[in-house]
């Protein structure tokens, strides 16, 4: 069998219809899923009772495949709420919450490395532990967790490519459809393979580049 590189070329425009979606979900989804970590995080550190209550929604989602996230959400969600979820919507939802117990953990990593003597010491200078949380230790732990934040941002940009299965069109289900109608698989899932090869790598540099200037400035 010959590869055909004039269909892959073809191909390129609706593949890259796909990528720049599945890169506009994937950003949105690590926004959300900041937020979402950020509070989470800090609760599982807190003495209250919301502490178990990021215990459990961490461990949920850290234990269960983003596949069945997925489907929670865009098949299940609906009969709870009594109307349906549109796909790109639900897609987003669900990604940012699997993101948000992920970047929880980042966040309560980054949060435990930072010395206590600092907490301590703003504390003794009459800041309150919502001050000294606010200026004092989330600016030197978001620092210290750029790189697991890029890691994170590379791993929901391929586990993106599962909300295919709720028929929206981001790259994986753009290659789908090529193949359907030319019946070249190879060439099209070869294609698409290096698109996200492509991505990861840019990513990569990006986040790299970034640390290295914060370290600059520090």
């Amino acid at each position: 069998m010959d590869f055909r590189w004039d269909l892959v070329w073809s191909s390129m425009p609706l593949l890259l219809e796909g990528t720049r979606l599945t890169v506009q979900l994937t950003a949105i989804a690590v926004f959300f899923g900041v937020i979402i970590g950020t509070v989470a995080g800090m609760a599982r550190l807190s003495r209250g009772p919301q502490r178990y209550i990021a215990a459990v929604y961490i461990d949920f989602i850290r234990g269960t495949p983003l596949l069945v996230q997925t489907f929670i959400v865009f098949y299940g969600l609906p009969g709870l709420i009594g109307q349906p979820i549109p796909a790109y919507w639900a897609a987003v939802l669900a990604l940012s919450i699997n993101s948000g117990a992920y970047v929880a953990e980042i966040v309560r990593s980054g949060i435990q490395s930072i010395d206590k003597g600092q907490g301590e010491a703003a504390v003794s200078l009459g800041m309150t532990g919502a001050q000294t949380m606010r200026h004092i230790i989330l600016p030197q732990a978001f620092r210290r967790i750029i790189p697991p934040l890029g890691n994170e941002f590379i791993a929901l940009l391929k586990d993106s490519s599962l909300v295919s299965v709720i028929a929206l069109e981001e790259l994986v289900r753009k290659g789908q459809i090529i193949i359907g109608r030319t019946f070249r698989p190879f060439e099209v899932w070869l294609a698409v393979a290096l698109i996200y090869l492509a991505m990861t790598f840019a990513v990569s540099r990006l986040v790299s580049i970034a640390e290295k200037r914060m370290k600059t400035d520090a």
